[in-house]
């Protein structure tokens, strides 16, 4: 069978003498779906394995352990989502119109990349989750910082309202995360127009 994420092609045949890297990224999409379907406590290492179809003790020569895995995953998912979201992307555009591209790229990208989306959502709401937001927020974590910044600099400007970060990223994207999941759930269908309308209610709901 064959498996194909944004940024990630992975093989399994039978047969097949797999590399180093196709075993890795065997593993990292069993790890993807089982988390998704099952939540961390669900998906222990040697079903990880099994998913995989590689030796239980093979898993442990790319990721020490569980711990080490899990933040690889959503290191590994942000390598994948940033370059995406961030193409076309205009630093220097008023900040409506930077507001507008990211959200309507990030929404586009959750309703494409569905396994990405549903590991996203359990991480962040795991206490690996809360520690590297905090580290986001406060802005000690490396990476891309896009909306941060950008949140930042509205503020500073007058254009979003000045409310602490954490406030102003859950009225931005709560709404956001809300719908991608109703979609992929099969509760709603978002079109073009659904999509740019739901980013425009985003906007309405931090601006000034």
């Amino acid at each position: 069978m064959r498996f194909a994420i944004k940024g990630m092609n992975v093989h399994s045949a039978k047969g097949v003498v797999m590399t180093k890297s196709d075993k890795r990224e065997e593993v990292v999409r069993a790890a993807l779906e089982l988390i998704a379907e099952n939540g961390f406590h669900g998906a222990p290492m040697a079903m990880i394995a099994e998913r995989a179809n590689v030796g239980a003790g093979t898993i442990y020569r790319y990721f020490e352990n569980k711990d080490v895995l899990i933040n690889e995953l959503y290191q590994d998912l942000e390598e994948r989502m940033y370059p995406v979201i961030l193409e076309r992307y205009e630093p220097d555009n008023p900040i409506r119109e930077r507001f507008l591209h990211l959200g309507t790229e990030l929404l586009r990208y959750f309703i494409e990349n569905p396994l990405d989306f549903r590991y996203l959502e359990q991480f962040h709401n795991s206490p690996f989750g809360v520690a590297f937001r905090r580290d986001k927020m406060l802005g000690k974590k490396e990476g891309c910082n896009v909306f941060r910044e950008l949140f930042e600099v509205g503020i500073s400007l007058q254009v979003l309202k000045d409310l602490p970060l954490v406030i102003l990223f859950a009225l931005a994207f709560g709404p956001l995360l809300a719908v991608a999941r109703d979609h992929i759930l099969g509760f709603i269908t978002l079109d073009e127009d659904m999509i740019s309308k739901t980013i425009e209610a985003c906007w309405d709901g931090i601006r000034r």
